[in-house]
């Protein structure tokens, strides 16, 4: 039986890896089969563009570029990671996944919706998440979030744009999950990560039945 696949989304600093590896230990205390992932990474080769895309070494070569780079690192994890554990009846949750894609480069840069919905369809196909969590905050407040997580460090890509963009790109998110109602849930992530995880945790039960999973019994190799 196919693993379920979960998906994390949402804007910076809204907790995504926090709530992601609770999850993920509360799966597995629940005695189901389950890894944790993230875009872009995943796979040996999904790292490496990741470093290319984060550091902003691809900015310069437009949202197009971006878009297929990130289309190229989603193949590669799919192919690799996701589906292989699925089809072994694993359960996947991951940190960003295609609708990352959709709402940086689709919405807040303009790339062709034929484009992003092509690049989706090549390297997703059939592979779609059964349940999306976006975990929704005040840009504000996920901004600040990211500054204290990253100290003195500089921030990623995506952290260092403009406030104007964060708020927007907060909205492609609600009007994502709007239009998918079925799939996405939206989640308040301003309160302490313990009430977010529980209000994740009832998502969950409610949405993709963990309880009901069969057991899988896995061989050293995976």
């Amino acid at each position: 039986m196919r693993g379920r696949f979960i998906t994390f989304e949402g804007g910076e600093g809204s907790g995504k890896s926090t709530q992601v590896a609770t999850l993920v230990r509360r799966l597995t205390a629940l005695g189901v089969a389950v890894m944790a992932t993230r875009e872009p990474g995943g796979s040996p080769g999904a790292e490496a563009i990741r470093h290319v895309l984060l550091s902003g070494a691809a900015k310069p070569l437009g949202a197009h570029a971006e878009a297929i780079l990130f289309a190229a690192a989603r193949d590669d994890h799919v192919t690799q990671t996701i589906r292989p554990a699925l089809e072994r009846g694993r359960w996947v949750v991951s940190d960003r996944f295609a609708d990352s894609t959709r709402v940086y480069q689709g919405v807040l840069s303009n790339v062709d919706a034929r484009l992003i919905a092509r690049l989706e369809q090549l390297t997703v196909g059939d592979t779609r998440p059964d349940l999306t969590i976006v975990l929704d905050v005040p840009a504000e407040l996920g901004l600040e979030r990211a500054a204290r997580r990253r100290g003195n460090g500089a921030g990623d890509r995506f952290e260092a744009e403009a406030l104007d963009f964060h708020k927007k790109l907060r909205e492609a998110y609600l009007e994502l999950a709007g239009r998918e109602p079925d799939r996405c849930a939206v989640i308040d992530a301003t309160p302490a990560p313990d009430t977010v995880s529980d209000a994740v945790w009832a998502v969950v039960n409610a949405r993709v039945h963990p309880a009901e999973a069969p057991l899988v019994i896995e061989d050293v190799a995976s």
